[in-house]
């Protein structure tokens, strides 16, 4: 039997997406920005549009919490790397300012980044991402932000849809994979051995 919440998330408010490339913010004011806002989670397009995203409704905050937590389980048994939650931003190397749900690095290409990079949004791209849509999430500008992570040096990515309970996975220089109502997913050969259920989040 699920245990999962059952609660509707009609009343959440839409993705904003502004079109700042006229301002053209530096690192500096993009930073200030998010700091006076924590509430919300913003990112910025290589096109210069800056994606304000509400916070998560009940659903799908629960979804993040179990997929950041079997993430996080595997990366304390594997060792090989870092695990980060969903209020981790990416600088990538195109410029754009990217927050995806859960991410993985490998460790050494951490500890290659100075104290101060570490503790800003440092100028890397995860080894490996996951993004659960949300039901304010539009699926062109989801798809926009999978196929950036891919040109942006990205291995491999997940993009889960609990609504539709479908899964697309991404590598570079090859077509997205759909799987419809899968039992689980492998992050294989990237992520040796992490395996996540996906029925545990429908």
């Amino acid at each position: 039997m699920s245990h999962h919440p059952t609660t509707v998330e009609s009343s959440v408010p839409p993705v904003l997406a502004l079109n700042v490339q006229s301002v053209r913010l530096t690192d500096e004011q993009f930073e200030k920005l998010c700091w006076d806002n924590p509430d919300l989670r913003i990112e910025l397009t290589s096109r210069g549009e800056l994606i304000v995203m509400p916070p998560t409704g009940l659903e799908t905050g629960w979804r993040n919490s179990k997929l950041t937590q079997r993430l996080a389980e595997w990366t304390e048994r594997d060792g090989s790397g870092l695990s980060f939650d969903s209020s981790t931003l990416f600088t990538l190397p195109d410029g754009s300012k990217r927050s995806p749900d859960a991410s993985w690095i490998r460790r050494e290409r951490v500890q290659q980044l100075s104290k101060k990079e570490r503790k800003g949004f440092a100028l890397i791209a995860p080894d490996f991402v996951i993004e659960l849509r949300s039901p304010s999430d539009r699926w062109s500008v989801l798809e926009e932000k999978m196929l950036d992570y891919m040109g942006n040096g990205v291995r491999l990515a997940w993009l889960i849809d609990p609504e539709a309970m479908g899964v697309f996975v991404y590598r570079p220089n090859q077509p997205a994979e759909a799987f419809d109502n899968p039992t689980s997913i492998s992050a294989d050969p990237e992520l040796p051995g992490f395996i996540f259920n996906v029925q545990e989040i429908w």
